[in-house]
């Protein structure tokens, strides 16, 4: 057991922020992890799982033990006629894992290409893209409690799955690190092509016949054309939450905007395009130093080298008052602030 002192964590976020961790350790295996959070030399001092990095932006230095989540390994659990029961650890890579379910036909996960990130923050932000969300192959995960030291396994309804939320955000946030997740995929597909813009890509593609493997294509493209990549530019993906209204909101604002972007949502809901409120008050593509808002997607906001933390915070709070004055509407942070 390694535990490093004063570890900058710029390759450790997708951001490039060049905070620093007190303390750094990595983990590849449960026993590690219980004998660190059992050492007495870290007894009292702020605890962070970090995964992938992806979705995060630190504003100020971690004074505490961050635990870099490094579990790995994909196995077959069991299957029947209609179903496969895959579990991952939870420091697999994202997409990898997505592309080895594809590789084997196992359907379901194919419109959630190319999200970056680990295996294990799947679930805790419930991730989306396309007109799927984790929680609907989600089958169940394994976490260890960082207080109890106890191993609990959290059902589908354990979890409380909402937009881009989960009990590990709110209820239980920064009280367990996730070790793995299994998943129940389909041995056929149920095609999602009816959300963004899947058909017109297939269509460009030149696809006459539909295949899981052709709907992650189109998503990997589409993605790569609208949302930069953070090994050439510093990001964690959306950055804002795409807010929800109600009906009666939402016809006010259609009567003062005609051309505003919404989709219906439960509950006689909608959920607007936050891409397009942002865009609307005139930040696509502006930048203050090197913090700034992307010039091709308003949703995200990137760091072009030298930005801290703090910079890229407060031009999202700059975004964020701008959208409530525009339009009444509070956009919330998707990212994990620390």
């Amino acid at each position: 057991m390694q535990v490093s002192e004063n570890v900058l964590l710029q390759p450790y976020n997708t951001f490039g922020i060049r905070a620093q961790a007190r303390y750094f350790m990595p983990f590849a295996d449960v026993q590690q992890l219980q004998a660190v959070l059992q050492d007495a030399r870290w007894q009292g001092l702020p605890r962070m799982i970090l995964g992938g990095g992806s979705n995060v932006l630190f504003t100020r230095d971690f004074d505490g033990l961050m635990l870099k989540n490094e579990l790995k390994g994909i196995t077959l659990l069991r299957e029947d006629d209609e179903y496969i029961y895959v579990k991952a650890g939870a420091g697999e890579n994202w997409h990898q894992f997505v592309m080895y379910c594809i590789d084997r036909q196992w359907a379901g996960l194919e419109n959630l290409s190319l999200i970056p990130g680990k295996v294990g923050a799947s679930p805790m932000q419930n991730i989306g893209a396309y007109g799927v969300e984790i929680r609907d192959y989600f089958y169940e995960l394994d976490a260890w409690h960082l207080h109890d030291h106890t191993l609990v396994t959290f059902s589908n309804a354990d979890c409380a799955f909402g937009y881009r939320e989960s009990v590990f955000k709110k209820q239980y946030k920064g009280q367990f690190a996730i070790l793995s997740v299994t998943f129940r995929l389909r041995r056929q597909p149920r095609f999602n092509t009816s959300y963004g813009a899947i058909e017109e890509e297939l269509q460009r593609m030149g696809v006459r016949e539909l295949s899981i493997r052709a709907i992650s294509q189109a998503v990997i493209n589409i993605r790569s054309s609208k949302l930069p990549d953070p090994a050439q530019i510093g990001n964690a993906g959306s950055f804002f939450k795409n807010p929800t209204v109600s009906a009666a909101q939402f016809a006010t604002l259609k009567s003062a905007h005609p051309g505003i972007v919404a989709y219906p949502a439960a509950h006689n809901q909608y959920k607007l395009a936050a891409g397009w409120l942002i865009e609307q008050c005139g930040w696509k593509g502006v930048r203050r130093g090197d913090a700034g808002v992307h010039a091709r997607q308003a949703l995200v906001l990137v760091n072009y080298g030298q930005a801290s933390g703090q910079e890229i915070y407060q031009l999202s709070q700059q975004v964020l008052d701008s959208v409530q004055e525009k339009f009444g509407v509070e956009l919330e942070r998707e990212v994990n602030v620390i």
